[in-house]
C-alpha cells in the first residue's frame, strides 16, 4: 500500500532518522572498545574504567607523557603496546588501583613504569620518592635497568638498593633516618 504524509511529517522523520543520540554514539563507542579488548585479549573487571591506548603516542597526547620518555620508548625499539601495556597504563595514570596478570616478558615492568613517572612529574631533590619492592634481586636488577633506560634524560635519578648496609654505605649513614 501507499503511505501518505504530509512534507512537515516528512522532514521531522528525516531529521530524528538521521541524527545519533548521545546514548547511541556512547553504545557504540563502548562497543568499539570491548571489540578492541577481545581482540587483544584484555580482560578487565571493575566500574568506570578508562579506555585502552593503541599506540604510545596516544600517552603524549591524551596523557601528556613527557616527550623524552615516549622517545625513549620508541629508541627501545617498542612500536606499539602490549595488551598489559594498552590497558594497565591508562588505569594507573587515572590514580586508579590495579592488580594485573600477564604472561612474562609481556611488558608489565614498563607498564608500571611509565605512569610511575608521571606521577612524580619530575625531579626533585627530595630524598627517595617512589619505591619498587621486587621479590628477587633477578627481578629488581631486570626493573632497574628497565627504569634507567625509559628515566634516560629526564633527570630522574634511579637506584638499586639491595641491602640495608650498602644504602647506608651508599647515601650516608643518616640515609636510615632521613628516608
Amino acid at each position: 500500500g501507499i503511505m501518505w504524509m504530509s512534507s512537515l511529517e516528512a522532514k521531522v522523520k528525516d531529521t530524528t532518522d538521521k541524527k545519533p543520540t548521545a546514548e547511541k554514539l556512547e553504545r557504540l563507542r563502548r562497543e568499539k572498545i570491548n571489540r578492541f579488548r577481545n581482540q587483544h585479549k584484555i580482560n578487565i573487571q571493575g566500574t568506570d574504567l578508562p579506555d585502552p591506548i593503541a599506540t604510545f603516542e596516544q600517552l603524549q597526547k591524551e596523557y601528556k607523557v613527557h616527550p623524552k620518555i615516549i622517545e625513549n620508548i620508541q629508541a627501545a625499539g617498542f612500536q606499539v603496546p602490549t595488551p598489559i601495556q594498552m590497558q594497565a597504563i591508562p588505569v594507573m595514570l587515572h590514580r586508579r588501583e590495579l592488580l594485573a596478570s600477564a604472561p612474562t616478558g609481556s611488558g608489565k615492568t614498563l607498564a608500571f613504569c611509565i605512569p610511575l613517572l608521571m606521577h612524580l612529574k619530575q625531579p626533585m631533590n627530595k630524598g627517595f620518592r617512589a619505591l619498587i619492592i621486587s621479590p628477587t634481586r633477578e627481578l629488581a636488577s631486570q626493573t632497574h635497568r628497565e627504569l634507567v633506560k625509559l628515566a634516560e634524560g629526564t633527570g630522574f635519578r634511579i637506584h638499586m638498593i639491595q641491602k640495608a648496609t650498602e644504602a647506608a654505605k651508599k647515601f650516608g649513614p643518616k640515609s636510615s633516618k632521613k628516608f
